[in-house]
């Protein structure tokens, strides 16, 4: 009996916390002054989203080495998208005019693929010279976390470098300790791209947005960043975006004690079924992004952490509860409103290739735990 409610259990935590898609992005106005990362073509087109990808996923039967390739991929988002949702076709081939589909790929080598973005950063203003790095979680398929980085670029209004790393998940029900696996050798791919996109000339910051499995990936590497000498990505990092984090709570700890804690979001759920399930195979123990703000203990916990904390319990979109980030409009656009706050010291610099700029020194830590409504955040 107990082999049989293990498995279920496992065969409800894949499911749950594998990337989830509902239905339903609106076009959004772009800036042109600040060269904006996604374009529309003729009347009726899709918008085209380019995003860098750098992935360490590999074929049936290949060594999982964690070596990173490189690629640009161009995303058509459809002109009647509708916030939160990646509209799909339920059998039959995807309409480039009513779902999102990938409109061209292009492999590159490394050394094409950094100066690649940085032409892509050239002439840009302000905070349209920052780029969004998306880390994708368990269970997550290459379509399915490209389409999800497209739809919350275009929900979110982010006019900046839209990047993504991907790693070797191998998107099966029964996988979840191999996807642990895939994420840990993954570590030095992804270390070795937020240093190089940081490097990039003329970047304003690289923020980072990172879900469940691919939070714990991103903190572990950013600790490792900060062991390394450069906790703030020499001055580059802006803002760290966990989305239901799947991290111990206390591993957290660990982890946070590396980094400046401002820099540092996460998006909690105390109705998250599927980190609620992971909590019970680790033996109870608690999972970042299931922590409850209504529970004193839980509030005093979050508060330690000196981090900001939103509670997106009440957005909820579906019974599992783990993918509001993304499929909530509310609140992914609170995560563009957090993106493209105005940097006052920086509103008029000017990307030019080989100018690097030093950023404005870091506030406090905020401790304040953000409930309903999610209004736009001033500039931190």
């Amino acid at each position: 009996m107990f082999k049989t409610a293990a498995k279920l259990a496992t065969i409800v935590l894949a499911a749950a916390l594998s990337g989830c898609v509902s239905d339903g992005v609106r076009a959004v106005d772009g800036h042109v002054a600040n060269a904006v990362s996604y374009v529309g073509g003729p009347r009726g087109e899709p918008m085209n989203v380019p995003l860098f990808v750098a992935s360490t996923r590999r074929g049936e039967g290949s060594a999982d080495d964690g070596r990173a390739r490189y690629s640009l991929t161009s995303i058509g988002v459809p002109r009647d998208h509708r916030p939160g949702a990646i509209e799909r076709p339920s059998f039959g081939a995807a309409d480039r005019q009513r779902h999102f589909t990938v409109l061209a790929k292009r492999g590159m080598d490394e050394q094409e693929f950094y100066n690649e973005v940085a032409a892509h950063v050239s002439g840009r203003v302000g905070v349209s010279r920052d780029i969004l790095l998306y880390v994708h979680g368990f269970n997550t398929g290459l379509d399915e976390a490209r389409f999800r980085l497209a739809q919350i670029v275009a929900d979110g209004s982010f006019s900046g470098v839209a990047a993504m790393f991907t790693w070797n998940s191998r998107g099966g029900l029964f996988n979840y300790e191999s996807d642990k696996e895939a994420a840990t050798v993954s570590r030095d791919a992804l270390e070795k791209l937020l240093l190089g996109l940081a490097q990039t000339p003329g970047v304003g910051r690289v923020h980072i947005l990172a879900h469940s499995m691919g939070a714990w990936l991103t903190m572990e590497t950013l600790r490792g960043v900060a062991i390394a000498g450069h906790p703030d990505l020499d001055g580059r990092l802006g803002e760290v975006m966990l989305a239901a984090p799947d991290i111990d709570l206390n591993v957290f700890r660990q982890q946070i004690a590396r980094l400046d804690p401002h820099h540092v979001s996460i998006f909690v759920a105390s109705n998250d079924r599927a980190l609620s399930i992971s909590s019970r195979i680790a033996g109870d123990r608690p999972r970042l992004g299931a922590l409850d703000p209504s529970k004193p203990e839980d509030r005093e916990a979050l508060d330690r952490l000196g981090v900001s904390v939103h509670d997106i319990t009440s957005f909820s979109t579906d019974f599992v509860g783990h993918g509001s980030f993304a499929e909530a409009p509310n609140v992914v656009r609170q995560i563009g409103a957090q993106l493209t706050a105005p940097r006052e010291a920086e509103a008029d610099k000017q990307a030019v290739i080989n100018l690097r700029e030093a950023g404005p020194p870091a506030p406090p830590p905020s401790t304040k735990i953000e409930t309903e409504p999610l209004p736009p955040l001033a500039g931190r």
